[in-house]
């Protein structure tokens, strides 16, 4: 794994956690999504919704990197989705493209997980859209479907999925 500091993000962090949401999600959904909707997606606008919720009492970790800086981040809190039996949620998780396969998701999965538990949390779910690859890397972290539901982003469709872990203190081991 790349080691990296993972740390609660501060204001300061929210034009960074804004770069990288916008990378990923051109990166990950260019072709999957309509182009138009990609393209409006702002760094300014993600900052400025980053500060109000952090502002707000949202909590986010950031993968901090020692040459790099900040090249990941997650945020998590209570579950929002109304999903009976897992009580936390993992709300984002996103890693530059460039250090994705690294191990720093697995990192930050953990530590999310971590600071459920320390809010009383045993078990979580993580909503993603059907189409994205990291899919996999929920499954392989011992994630498993438990929910679909349809949501509209930009005036279009999507088809969600929920990965939940009825026990967050069960993560498989990390691969060597």
């Amino acid at each position: 794994m790349t080691v990296v500091d993972l740390r609660v993000a501060t204001l300061d962090d929210a034009e960074t956690i804004a770069r990288i949401h916008v990378e990923t999600w051109r990166t990950t959904y260019a072709g999957m999504l309509p182009d138009d909707m990609l393209i409006a997606m702002s760094e300014e606008k993600q900052a400025a919704l980053w500060r109000r919720m952090l502002r707000g009492g949202e909590t986010a970790i950031v993968a901090d990197h020692p040459r790099h800086g900040i090249v990941g981040f997650g945020s998590y809190g209570p579950n929002r989705s109304g999903r009976d039996g897992y009580t936390g949620e993992v709300y984002t998780l996103y890693i530059q493209p460039d250090f994705q396969g690294l191990g720093i998701g697995r990192g930050l999965l953990r530590v999310l997980f971590s600071a459920l538990a320390r809010e009383g949390h045993d078990s979580a779910l993580i909503w993603v859209l059907e189409q994205n690859p990291s899919r996999f890397f929920y499954e392989a972290m011992g994630g498993r479907p438990v929910a679909g539901r349809d949501t509209r982003m930009w005036n279009t469709a999507l088809r969600e999925s929920a990965y939940g872990w009825e026990s967050i203190h069960a993560l498989p081991p990390a691969r060597v």
